[in-house]
């Protein structure tokens, strides 16, 4: 769902970290808070649309992000289908979908370590005034999201292997014929790690 970085020159790309992230803090707030406008969703996707134009996605780039994001468009829509009316569900999919989308936008332009050296420098002066007694360390806090970042795209791979591997099989790539196997390998991955992090001490 979340693509990794893509080296460009784009003006997206060279966008500071932070601005990037009060941009999406700024859209995420709008829509929240215009929660029935319609030219609040439609500001906010055409500020998504134009970033990735500007980033050198392209048209097919932004379609190929949005097939990405089907399943979450899914299991968005089903449930509030029973207990909402249909533009209520549009409105809330909608809002949840754009905001995504610039998620996407970040780390697609954005290295994780520009990412991490930004969340580290926020932190560290919390660190500094006098958390770190409480167990606020700004470095254990950047590895957690170094692993977050870096754990979604390994995840989605076992997704595609999984998929491939039935397929391969004959079977239908079904949704509930994946979840325990993916839910295996990502268990497995998470053991692997821990035991990775025990043993450099970290």
């Amino acid at each position: 769902m979340i693509p990794l970085y893509r080296p460009g020159t784009s003006p997206v790309h060279h966008l500071p970290v932070g601005v990037k992230f009060v941009l999406i803090f700024a859209a995420a707030a709008m829509v929240s808070l215009q929660r029935e406008s319609v030219w609040a969703i439609v500001t906010l996707w055409a500020i998504t649309l134009v970033g990735y134009l500007m980033s050198g996605a392209g048209a097919a780039g932004i379609l190929a992000q949005l097939w990405r994001l089907k399943w979450l468009v899914v299991v968005l829509t089903v449930p509030q289908l029973i207990f909402l009316d249909l533009q209520s569900t549009g409105f809330n999919v909608s809002r949840v979908l754009g905001v995504v989308m610039m998620a996407a936008l970040l780390t697609r332009t954005t290295r994780t370590s520009d990412i991490l050296a930004s969340f580290e420098a926020v932190l560290r002066p919390l660190e500094r005034a006098g958390l770190y007694r409480l167990g606020f360390d700004a470095d254990r806090i950047s590895l957690a999201l170094s692993l977050t970042i870096r754990s979604v795209p390994v995840v989605m791979g076992f997704y595609t292997d999984i998929r491939e591997a039935q397929r391969a099989r004959g079977a239908r790539a079904a949704p509930h014929r994946m979840i325990m196997p993916l839910l295996v390998m990502t268990l497995h991955h998470a053991d692997e790690t821990a035991e990775a992090l025990a043993a450099r001490g970290a």
